[in-house]
């Protein structure tokens, strides 16, 4: 029968029986190249007994295990390094100019806050309808400025000229502001995407490497805990 079929280790030279070991073909490819390191002469028909096989298989998991913890303490590295390598340092913008203002820059902020209220329109309009009413119907004997009110046109062309740099300056100081707080986005978002890209290379590495691997191991496992079980099987038939 088959299973009595008596062939030659390749390892020691000793005849076993074919259910006692595998040929090199049947053997996965990392374990295969690990035998024919150790013999060059080796050939896909050749037999290896499990005795031996149990050695090279034990290397190919610690090889893998090795490797992957390798390349998950370089990942780690990377990311640690991302983590503490950026020395620029986040700003509170609101703080940081609240700290440098003038006292023009407050009044200019003030002003420009007032200007664009409705309590501001509202006393505009007040004052704009009050002077009309007082030259035009000449109320408590007051006519200071005749129709078509020049006057007028000329403290409402003083005011606008006023608050025009004012507002400016005001705007300056959100461009100030706006332009900061750019700053810090730009770097917080160059970090994060520097970070993720290292994370998503972590998860590329266990999806692709590692789980593949700790299930290989684990097949490797039962395969050398059955090839345990074999040989203790023997060991018991030989003493009985």
């Amino acid at each position: 029968m088959a299973e009595n079929l008596m062939v030659q280790c390749i390892v020691d030279g000793k005849e076993y029986r074919v259910d006692e070991g595998v040929y090199l073909a049947d053997l996965s490819t990392a374990i295969r190249q690990r035998v024919k390191h150790d013999y060059p002469k080796a050939k896909v028909t050749d037999f290896i007994c499990g005795h031996h096989l149990l050695k090279y298989r034990l290397a190919n998991v610690d090889a893998m295990i090795n490797s992957d913890l390798k390349q998950s303490h370089k990942i780690n590295r990377k990311l640690t390094r991302a983590m503490q390598s950026d020395d620029y340092e986040i700003t509170d913008v609101n703080e940081t100019l609240n700290k440098s203002l003038t006292f023009g820059e407050r009044v200019a902020d003030n002003v420009a806050r007032f200007g664009g209220s409705w309590g501001f329109i509202g006393i505009f309009v007040f004052v704009l309808i009050s002077w009309m009413l007082v030259n035009g119907l000449q109320l408590f004997g007051v006519r200071f400025d005749r129709f078509p009110f020049i006057l007028l046109n000329l403290v409402l062309s003083c005011i606008s000229a006023i608050q025009a740099p004012i507002i400016m300056m005001s705007q300056n100081r959100s461009a100030d502001r706006d332009r900061m707080a750019a700053e810090n986005d730009f770097h917080v978002n160059l970090k994060s995407e520097h970070e993720l890209r290292i994370l998503h290379a972590k998860l590329d590495h266990l999806s692709q490497n590692q789980i593949p691997h700790t299930l290989e191991i684990e097949k490797l496992q039962i395969e050398i805990l059955s090839e345990i079980h074999s040989e203790l099987a023997e060991l018991r038939q030989d003493r009985e």
